[in-house]
């Protein structure tokens, strides 16, 4: 009802506007001097008015101008006004000049829409402006200006100065854009949509103070991570409530761009480009296949499951040895995937008769091997359970999938693996020559796939920050200069499933991780992000290294090459352990090592002898 009298009122206030332009026109067109009208004009004045208001607006509605938002109005609408403005003045102006040649008739001067051409441009467009001017002042007059935000956007791009216009146009989110800042020296000190440029991140705290701001948008769609963090910071100086707009790619419709707006958080300023995959050539690998997943209560091993199921395999087989996780696993997928087979087992991949009997029963096409041990603390303490885990369970796994046919097994590493300063470390490492080893006798395609942390993985440093902070602080760092790579958790097992459909056997993938995070850093920022002051609100406390933690991790040996893939965020590094019987002669010697007990002396002097580049002590 109300789309309807809005219609009804724009169609009344353009009839009067045209036949107010028709009349402006012949005034104009005999110099502002009604009585020199010639006197053949004036009997066909009233019927040209007629013709020329059902013209106009049957043509008005053909191009839907009483169907447009005029709320919501811009550069579009106003083509729209005058190109049907144009076609409506153009085709009278056309039926003057056929019927003064062909029959020698003249009604009206020639000039005459010419003129109102002009005229309705002004006065149609005018209407519009007068309406879209009425709600955004005289009804947005009505909203309580003790609600309304004073926001400072950061970015006078096209991003920006679309969340400027939204704010402008809807009064209802009680928002006011008072001023923008860009680093770009040519658009400081100029105004878009009236909202001046003020300055460069230098000038946010000033601005802040001066202007009375209450809320900051972060409107930097393309900005680098470092770029955010810096902006980030000084925002955080100022005590305002700190949103981000993430990624222009997420604008379809320039009227809910401020539903994307949102509150910052760690991963916005950890800036991981969006993933692009070969979804064909994953498909081909997955679908319709039977496909094993080990570790599938975990955080890789669940995220894998819930990417491979994308992609419609045939069964989903998800192993794990704790209950409880795979439980609220398989419960989520089958809510999501109802047509899909999903089957759970129960199993301990160190139990090698067990392992190679649900191969036998399963029969899986591809598997993906997550499943380990992987807190290097714990494992530092517990050397005996590191090796059992990922050294002899990927053996049992691994031996499984090679005596079943399975055609590609992809193990899940770790950066760790690189010249590993801790058991755990070194126990990837093994994990990696294992299936090298293997696969050079096996027509099973072995692939192993290295990255980093991920990030809000279960006992990852994020989720211990976030208690921490909770609880008041202290906040524990290591190191003050510790870094370590992240990647968010969906990205990761994306990227792992499009180097399995890269697998050709033997290859190490590595995952391009972006630049290095400084832990430190990552701390302030989440004290930040929660409402907090660094040192102040929360303090930040640095304990030192744990036992076996390096300072910096790394992606690559020494010895191996890299080379690139289809995929700009995935590298591949060739086979360096191709000697099965070597490797199997030292699982053998582990297997007896582990069965008669040892000491952790012996454990780690033992693995010295496999991965010569481990070394138990820490770069400090």
């Amino acid at each position: 009802m109300k789309r309807i009298y809005r219609s009804v009122v724009f169609y009344c206030a353009d009839i009067l506007s045209l036949n107010i332009g028709l009349f402006l026109a012949y005034y104009i067109r005999f110099d502002f001097n009604l009585g020199s009208i010639a006197q053949d004009f004036v009997p066909y004045m009233g019927w040209i008015a007629l013709v020329a208001t059902l013209v106009k607006i049957a043509i008005f509605s053909f191009f839907r101008l009483y169907h447009s938002l005029w709320r919501y109005a811009g550069i579009y609408e106003v083509i729209q006004v005058v190109i049907a403005s144009a076609l409506a003045n153009g085709l009278l102006s056309l039926v003057l000049v056929v019927q003064y040649f062909l029959l020698g008739w003249v009604f009206a001067p020639r000039s005459l829409f010419a003129l109102t051409f002009m005229i309705d441009v002004f006065a149609v467009g005018g209407v519009r402006l007068l309406y879209r001017v009425y709600r955004s002042h005289v009804l947005g007059s009505h909203v309580d200006y003790d609600k309304i935000k004073r926001v400072l956007i950061i970015g006078a791009g096209d991003a920006g100065i679309i969340i400027a216009r939204e704010m402008k146009r809807n009064p209802e989110l009680h928002q006011k854009p008072v001023a923008f800042i860009d680093n770009d020296s040519l658009k400081i000190g100029n105004k878009i949509n009236g909202i001046p440029i003020v300055g460069d991140d230098s000038m946010i705290s000033r601005t802040v103070q001066k202007e009375k701001i209450n809320e900051i948008i972060i409107a930097l769609p393309k900005a680098k991570p470092a770029m955010l963090n810096r902006i980030y910071s000084e925002c955080a100086k100022t005590g305002c409530r700190i949103r981000i707009l993430p990624s222009m790619s997420q604008i379809i419709d320039e009227t809910v761009v401020m539903q994307k707006v949102k509150d910052v958080d760690i991963e916005d300023l950890l800036g991981r480009e969006m993933v692009k995959l070969d979804t064909e050539e994953i498909e081909s690998y997955l679908k319709d296949h039977v496909v094993l997943v080990t570790g599938a209560g975990g955080s890789i091993g669940s995220e894998l499951c819930r990417q491979i199921a994308v992609y419609k395999p045939a069964r989903l087989v998800m192993l794990d040895n704790y209950e409880n996780n795979l439980h609220d696993v398989i419960l989520e997928l089958k809510a999501l995937y109802p047509h899909q087979s999903f089957e759970p087992y129960i199993a301990n991949i160190r139990e090698e008769k067990r392992i190679q009997s649900i191969f036998d029963e399963v029969k899986p096409h591809i598997v993906f091997h997550a499943a380990a041990h992987k807190h290097v603390p714990l494992m530092e303490w517990h050397p005996e359970e590191a090796l059992k885990n990922n050294v002899i369970g990927t053996w049992n796994v691994a031996q499984a999938a090679h005596k079943s046919g399975v055609k590609r097994f992809v193990l899940i590493s770790s950066d760790k693996a690189v010249n590993p300063t801790n058991v755990m470390g070194a126990t990837k490492r093994i994990a990696e020559m294992i299936i090298q080893s293997l696969d050079a006798i096996s027509t099973t395609e072995f692939v192993a796939v290295r990255f980093g942390n991920v990030l809000g993985s279960n006992g990852s440093v994020i989720p211990l920050f976030k208690r921490q902070i909770e609880a008041g602080g202290p906040v524990t760092v290591t190191h003050p200069d510790m870094t370590r790579f992240f990647m968010a958790i969906p990205e990761a097992a994306q990227l792992v499933i499009q180097a399995g459909a890269f697998a050709k056997g033997g290859e190490i993938f590595i995952l391009d991780m972006g630049q290095p995070v400084k832990i430190l850093d990552l701390a302030e920022n989440m004290i930040r992000l929660s409402g907090y002051e660094p040192y102040e609100d929360i303090d930040i406390k640095f304990i030192g290294l744990r036992p076996g933690e390096k300072l910096f991790e790394e992606l690559l040996l020494n010895e191996e090459g890299i080379m690139r893939t289809k995929n700009e965020k995935i590298f591949v590094v060739e086979p360096l352990i191709d000697d099965y019987n070597y490797i199997r002669g030292k699982i053998e010697d582990l297997i007896n090592i582990l069965e008669k007990g040892t000491n952790d002396r012996e454990i780690k002097e033992f693995i010295k002898t496999m991965v010569p580049t481990y070394s138990a002590k820490s770069e400090i």
